[in-house]
């Protein structure tokens, strides 16, 4: 049996003073790791959703990281490192989660969590249940889930991110 590659997270959150809603993967792809950026691979769909829901341009990472503090958006993930050998997050063993109560205590000023995919939210439940925050679950923007369309997710993270909470 072949053994699982470890692997610890490669990239810092990008977090800013004023972020309000901190999205969370599960762990970068192994395209990701190349690339030394978030949702990396050509085929995952997080960036055209991002881009197509706030006409932003995200044609390389400078533009990536100013859609995200124009939209007051920060970007993580649930593992620090793991064991695995392809990019699935069914892939993932031996997770060691990163501690989200010790960063929303660092940074106040995010008031939702929003999970790109049901590992990073299953990860979340069992570790940090107690946690008193809104939670935004999105379908995965992987092209492996393929149960909706580019645009029934878009449609999706539209309604859920730029969902505004104060009324005026």
């Amino acid at each position: 049996m072949k053994m699982k590659t470890p692997q610890k997270h490669p990239f810092e959150p990008i977090v800013f003073k004023d972020t309000e809603i901190l999205i969370l993967g599960s762990f970068p792809s192994i395209q990701s790791f190349e690339k030394n950026f978030y949702y990396a691979h050509p085929r995952n769909q997080f960036w055209k959703i991002l881009e197509t829901i706030t006409a932003y341009p995200t044609l390389n990472k400078d533009q990536k990281i100013w859609l995200l503090k124009e939209m007051k958006f920060g970007l993580w993930d649930m593992v620090s490192e793991c064991h695995r050998d392809n990019s699935l997050d069914s892939n993932l063993e031996q997770e060691e989660v990163n501690d989200i109560a010790l960063f929303l205590q660092t940074h106040p000023s995010i008031k939702k969590l929003a999970f790109t995919g049901k590992k990073a939210q299953k990860l979340f439940e069992k570790h940090f249940a107690d946690l008193k925050i809104e939670k935004i679950y999105l379908p995965s923007p992987s092209s492996a889930h393929a149960a909706l369309t580019f645009e029934e997710k878009a449609k999706i993270y539209q309604e859920k991110l730029l969902k505004k909470t104060d009324q005026r």
